[in-house]
């Protein structure tokens, strides 16, 4: 990074609706327009300053899901003269969609952007991806879209098996998994009790029944009222006498968030006050068929790029795509429990790729604002085999 100081404010998001449940009738775009609108708003920013937007997506379930991007810029109010970036890298979607907005500002070639992302799984279309040139006789059948996220390129296993080749690689027990499982649903619960998670929410009026609507507000996916015995009671999900099960892996959700993302000088101009800095990022690759690994070399990667250590970091976000990936980073570097996902994470609050790093930054951002910690990590492995983590600075200490 270039002598810019790019900092971050504002960062809202819908609620996360369980699948096939409150957000399903609504496009991602719409979704998007949704949180951007409020991300501004919150920041204190008028959409004509802006001058780029860049929105996070792995599915694309509706025909304007293609250009994305431009369609929640314009529709979010932004100039016709700005412009707009679709970017996915799995499940660091959200985290690049932040990094890409910062690569424009370092270059010179944007002040005030918007990083933007979300996903409607429960959108996601069944595919006829063999009839374009005349089908051969008999019946045709149809591929789940949704079936080719969650399967790795490489070997067409599901996520969930490479969490098994993790577990079983590094002999991580099935206890310890359902245990981080119960954790993440009675954090998630006390922050929806607390309030904590309502500072990042943006209600959304949603179809209910025939003609109606109701507001849509707290997530619905998490389920704080699970007891320690149901989750040791759950069949492995992916594996025959497998450790991976629904509660101790992560939701499959829709919702889409947002952050502002600015030049400082531009940012103070505009009259938004600056939350944090984004002081760097990394990513790293790591074998395919553990891709829940990917968290630790990224980490490291990014820790050694700013000659720190783990000691000086004050919170940690990983995301719980599988409770092996976060035990595997407690294990190899020794990231405290009791710094890290204090709220919840995918396990209770579900995974959109689209959204799910935006919504760890702002978790991070509001939990430094609250203790006066100084630096936080947000990290995630991405399917396909890798790792990506950012290091950001409270602003408000």
């Amino acid at each position: 990074m270039n002598n810019r100081t790019i900092v971050m404010a504002g960062g809202r998001r819908t609620p996360f609706g369980d699948f096939g449940k409150s957000l399903k009738d609504i496009p991602v775009t719409d979704l998007g327009v949704h949180a951007t609108r409020a991300s501004l708003a919150a920041a204190g920013v008028a959409p004509d300053e802006v001058d780029h937007l860049v929105f996070a997506a792995v599915g694309y379930p509706d025909k304007d899901t293609l250009f994305g991007a431009r369609v929640v810029a314009l529709k979010a109010g932004m100039p016709e003269d700005s412009s707009a970036l679709n970017v996915s890298r799995a499940c660091g979607s959200g985290v690049q969609a932040i990094v890409s907005a910062s690569q424009q500002i370092a270059s010179g070639h944007s002040t005030i952007s918007v990083a933007a992302g979300g996903e409607n799984f429960s959108r996601t279309p069944y595919v006829a991806a063999k009839t374009r040139w005349g089908a051969v006789r008999g019946p045709q059948a149809l591929d789940d879209q949704l079936d080719w996220i969650y399967r790795c390129p490489f070997s067409d296993e599901l996520m969930g098996e490479t969490a098994e080749n993790l577990t079983e690689e590094f002999g991580y027990d099935r206890d310890a998994m359902d245990d981080w499982g119960y954790m993440s649903q009675q954090r998630a619960g006390a922050a929806i009790e607390s309030g904590f998670l309502a500072r990042q929410v943006a209600p959304i009026t949603v179809p209910e029944g025939r003609n109606g609507t109701r507001d849509f507000e707290v997530d619905e996916f998490p389920r704080p009222h699970v007891t320690r015995d149901k989750l040791a009671s759950l069949k492995p999900a992916f594996r025959p006498g497998g450790a991976v099960t629904a509660g101790n892996a992560s939701g499959v959700t829709d919702g889409a968030a947002a952050i502002v993302v600015a030049d400082i000088a531009a940012a103070e101009q505009a009259g938004m006050e600056p939350e944090v800095r984004l002081v760097d990022w990394a990513s790293a690759g790591v074998p395919p068929r553990i891709m829940g690994a990917g968290p630790v070399p990224a980490i490291a990667k990014l820790l050694e790029r700013q000659s720190m250590t783990v000691g000086d970091i004050d919170y940690f976000e990983i995301n719980e795509a599988f409770a092996v990936v976060n035990l595997h980073a407690e294990a190899q570097l020794g990231v405290p429990r009791d710094i890290t996902n204090l709220y919840g994470g995918g396990i209770s609050i579900g995974h959109p790729p689209g959204a799910t790093g935006l919504r760890m930054t702002m978790t991070a951002m509001h939990h430094l604002a609250d203790t006066g910690g100084r630096y936080a990590v947000i990290s995630m492995c991405l399917g396909a085999g890798q790792g990506m983590a950012m290091l950001i600075e409270n602003l408000k200490r």
